[in-house]
């Protein structure tokens, strides 16, 4: 079975801005492939940390040296003029297979409805690039641009949750509207992040019911696996059999896809094993 994680991040410098990560200021390719290697991970999807100032870069350089093993999905100033300029040659970039945006800051709340974005949509979709959104708070925005552009693919992180920790109040009050998105074709969920939205221990049973309905309104070509390792509250070995072996109704060929298949075809990652 192919093992490709979603959602991971290695930097050089800084400690991350989110406390939940591990509070080290460098995580290393050698890091990464080295713990992937353990937990029995083939490939990673590398998304380059706001809290580096040079996480793209870095990015670059180890997918540039394990291409069959680390892909990218970037970032640029969204709001900047001159990144326009970027979009048509951005897949150029040695490992980059698309998009990711968080808008983590203040100002970036209504990015998606403001007009901010707007110039966006029609750009990625002559370039065939897909957009990775932690877009939570906002999802049927994401419903709204889904709609408008059919053919700009986007992926939901984080089972499109609203929330933090496991506790908060209202962390999974947005799956409704996640699972409204899913009457589109062009959206897809990664499911990265479960364990450390459980109040269990391992196999973290309070979660299985999530993964369950989004299964169900996604199917396995647009839901896919993933960690955000650096965050985990256990080992990438637990994170892979929560789903290769504790959730029993799911079928094995499905289990082939959510778990590395769904997400190369979606962002056309070709991965020679």
């Amino acid at each position: 079975m192919l093992v490709v994680d979603g959602q991971v991040h290695i930097w050089s410098q800084g400690l991350p801005t989110n406390p939940a990560h591990r509070q080290i200021t460098s995580y290393s390719k050698e890091d990464l492939l080295a713990e992937m290697d353990a937990g029995g991970v083939n490939a990673a999807l590398i998304h380059p940390p706001g809290w580096d100032p040079n996480s793209g870069q870095v990015a670059l350089d180890a997918a540039r040296e394990h291409p069959n093993r680390l892909g990218i999905l970037g970032n640029f100033p969204l709001d900047r003029p001159e990144s326009r300029d970027l979009v048509p040659t951005w897949k150029d970039q040695p490992g980059m297979l698309g998009l990711r945006f968080t808008f983590q800051q203040a100002h970036q709340q209504t990015w998606l409805t403001d007009g901010t974005m707007d110039w966006l949509w029609p750009a990625v979709a002559d370039a065939n690039i897909p957009v990775a959104l932690a877009a939570g708070n906002f999802l049927p925005s994401v419903g709204q641009v889904a709609e408008r552009h059919p053919g700009v693919k986007l992926i939901i992180d984080h089972f499109g949750r609203a929330g933090g920790g496991t506790q908060s109040e209202g962390v999974w009050d947005s799956l409704p509207q996640l699972l409204e998105l899913a009457r589109h074709p062009n959206v897809a969920v990664k499911t990265t992040g479960g364990p450390s939205y459980s109040a269990e221990d391992y196999p973290y049973a309070d979660i299985h019911g999530h993964i369950r309905r989004i299964y169900d309104a996604f199917g396995p070509d647009r839901m896919f696996w993933g960690t955000d390792i650096t965050r985990m509250p256990c080992p990438w070995a637990q994170c892979v059999s929560l789903f290769t072996e504790e959730l029993d109704w799911l079928p094995e060929a499905d289990k082939e896809l959510i778990m590395g298949r769904a997400i190369c075809n979606w962002i056309g990652w070709d991965i020679s094993e």
